[in-house]
């Protein structure tokens, strides 16, 4: 009997989980609407942040631009940047692929 061989296809499932596992950025990008002090009482209200990370993001996000506030997996970060938009606040979704 000739041995045959079978290749096996990774099932869509596993590939889905796999992007789902991976780790998401929420960045919150500067936009010229929000007052500095807006953002900074949304982020302790929706992110838990106490009054001097808040400040830090803020700042961040006023003279960089951006500010990644969390970082974890796909569902969570997602939720996250629903909210964030919910307050008016600009915020995207990014892959983490250096991690």
């Amino acid at each position: 009997m000739a041995a045959t061989k079978t290749r096996q296809t990774p099932h869509p499932a596993a590939a889905s989980e796999t992007q789902l596992a991976d780790v998401w950025r929420v960045v919150v990008l500067n936009d010229p609407v929000n007052l500095m002090s807006y953002v900074v009482m949304v982020f302790k209200k929706v992110l838990g942040f106490d009054e001097q990370r808040a400040r830090r993001h803020m700042l961040e996000v006023h003279e960089q631009g951006r500010s990644m506030v969390w970082n974890g997996g796909r569902e969570q970060a997602e939720a996250y940047v629903f909210t964030l938009q919910q307050w008016h606040l600009s915020a995207v979704l990014e892959s983490d692929e250096a991690c």
